[in-house]
């Protein structure tokens, strides 16, 4: 079975990012998710920022999968990439120029007159190459335009060949939709693409073999428009956020009750503070912790096989301002994967890349591999080739480029994620890790997560030492060739807590 991730605007992008994360670390199972981007503001620095962060998943999935079976990358991702409303717009990305407002006038008064009181002359002429600038009512209306059933641009129609070839193949596949409900694209665009697709596959008739469901963030960041800004200019206000939310939430109520079989409500009691943005590369807004629950939705949406069908259902903290383990959804299951996957990120940045880098640095002096190494490096003595050789081969050092984006990518997430001034986040400890960013203190391994109740022998012999003494002893999968992959995918193994 597939799930189908969309993820409309800079939020949804954020989800999706969030998302990978636990796909890595196993959570998702060895179940395919075919990605989506929605973005009218295709430089957004978030969109940006998931779409690099999925990429470095997914070269890394490729080169790790195969083998014998393990948690670590074992969910296979692909990715439609990006739509955007404007794809094949050649008229400028202004309202007035999209619904041609100059023909309109004279072919139809009554409604360019409408046009006229339903948007301001600003709000017809502003740029939306940004996007939609917290506006729902001008995104409602671009979005409104798509037309499944004539659109010819991929990815629709690949998308929905691809949902009724797995309904034709007895496997049917599920819909997730994400987004934040008080913004522009967000707001304007979950509606309208579920209602959209929901309409296509009703007519394709398979539409009562689907499950579909939408994930809603509510307003949880905030920020201060600069001095100089126009105060009457057309970009997003946070002080408009709740008014945006109270309109939306009418609307689902009312309208949008046979559209999704699971809705998913997330939001928070205290906003953190973002930096003002219009849009572009410059709205790049830190991982906040709401986004990992929005992933955790995702989880529970993909594995659970009943809908929740007339039930509502509840989650929240224990303390107000603080995140615990206890607090994280099925934290039984979850916390030993996510413990597993940043030791591993942390130790191979901290002990095993750097080695390898130094070796090579100092081939000149042809210096013996340690002996956790040679497990993983051995000399060939009918090729008379030594594991140094092997190491700096094009193929294994495009092998450690690519493992180490992708630890860089974890941690660096998981650190910016406990960076909120407004709540205490203690799932790791970043103190201990250090920024990822800067050398690690390799000798704090057994302090990398909030909660161990280990006691001081068992924390004791915690160490990177200790795990590089099992590398040297560890059995292969005798199928394996002998490199980076069998020594990451080995280490990866060795590093549950």
């Amino acid at each position: 079975m597939t799930m189908y991730v969309i993820g409309i605007g800079g939020t949804g992008s954020k989800c999706i990012e969030a998302l990978t994360k636990l796909a890595a670390v196993g959570l998702l199972g060895n179940q395919r998710l075919k990605v989506l981007y929605i973005d009218a503001d295709e430089t957004n620095g978030n969109l940006e920022r998931s779409r690099s962060s999925l990429s470095n998943y997914i070269r890394c999935q490729q080169l790790i999968s195969g083998g014998e079976q393990q948690n670590w990358m074992a969910t296979p991702i692909e990715i439609y990439d990006l739509w955007s409303p404007f794809t094949g717009v050649n008229a400028s990305k202004k309202l007035q120029a999209f619904f041609n407002y100059n023909t309109l006038k004279q072919e139809n008064p009554v409604l360019g007159n409408m046009f006229d009181v339903l948007y301001t002359k600003d709000e017809q002429e502003v740029a939306l190459d940004v996007g939609f600038r917290g506006r729902p009512a001008i995104g409602a209306a671009v979005m409104s335009q798509v037309d499944l059933e004539r659109l010819d641009q991929e990815p629709w129609g690949q998308l929905i060949k691809d949902i009724k070839g797995e309904v034709s193949s007895g496997s049917p596949p599920k819909v997730f939709l994400c987004g934040s409900i008080f913004g522009g694209t967000g707001a304007s665009g979950l509606p309208t693409i579920a209602r959209l697709i929901a309409n296509k596959l009703d007519r394709e008739g398979v539409k009562e073999r689907i499950k579909i469901a939408c994930l809603f963030l509510l307003p949880y960041f905030r920020f201060s428009t600069p001095p100089g800004e126009d105060p009457k200019g057309i970009y997003a206000r946070s002080e408009q956020f709740l008014l945006n939310t109270e309109a939306a939430l009418r609307y689902y109520v009312n309208q949008a009750k046979e559209t999704f079989d699971t809705v998913f409500l997330l939001g928070n009691q205290t906003f953190s503070e973002v930096d003002f943005s219009v849009g572009k590369n410059t709205q790049r807004n830190d991982p906040h912790f709401l986004e990992l629950y929005a992933a955790l939705a995702a989880r529970h949406f993909d594995l659970n096989t009943k809908a929740l069908t007339d039930k509502v259902v509840l989650i929240s903290r224990q303390a107000m301002g603080r995140v615990t383990w206890d607090d994280i959804p099925d934290h039984l299951q979850v916390q030993p994967a996510l413990v597993n996957g940043t030791r591993f990120a942390y130790i191979w940045l901290a002990e095993i890349a750097p080695e390898l880098d130094e070796l090579l640095k100092s081939q000149n002096n042809r210096q013996v591999l340690s002996p956790w190494l040679l497990k993983f490096f051995p000399t060939d003595r009918r090729t008379n080739r030594d594991g140094l050789t092997q190491l700096s081969s094009p193929k294994e050092q495009e092998a450690l480029k690519t493992i180490n984006s992708w630890c860089q990518d974890y941690l660096i997430w998981w650190h910016s994620l406990h960076q909120d001034d407004g709540e205490q986040i203690q799932l790791f400890n970043t103190k201990a890790s250090g920024n990822p960013q800067e050398k690690l203190k390799r000798e704090q391994l057994n302090e990398l997560v909030y909660g161990t109740n280990l006691d001081s022998r068992t924390k004791a012999q915690d160490t990177i030492q200790r795990i590089k003494r099992q590398l040297q002893r560890s059995q292969q999968d005798p199928s394996a060739e002998l490199g980076i992959i069998e020594l990451a995918k080995t280490l990866y193994t060795l590093c549950e807590a």
